[in-house]
């Protein structure tokens, strides 16, 4: 992971698709709409833009779910997570 400081009004974006994970490589706003987090978070996947996730030419993170966590004692920076509504980023269909 990136180990830059992250500010308070900015999170790390991490994204779950097809069974892998990964960070983005820069902070988002953690103010974010759900729609500017997943065309954030489309783009990049799209690009192959998320180390450790295999570009997704076709991403299409319409029905994934957006959950937020603030800063805590344990984890000293905001994160955001893309996720599908199924188990473990697996896609059925």
């Amino acid at each position: 992971m990136n180990q830059r400081m992250i500010g308070a009004s900015q999170a790390r974006l991490n994204i779950t698709w097809d069974g892998q994970n990964g960070d983005l490589p820069d902070s988002v706003p953690f103010d974010a709409s759900d729609a500017e987090i997943k065309a954030w978070a489309s783009e990049a996947l799209r690009g192959g833009g998320v180390p450790g996730v295999t570009a997704a030419r076709r991403a299409d993170l319409q029905d994934f779910v957006i959950d937020r966590f603030p800063a805590t004692d344990e984890m000293p920076y905001n994160r955001l997570f893309v996720r599908p509504k199924t188990p473990f980023g697996i896609q059925c269909g």
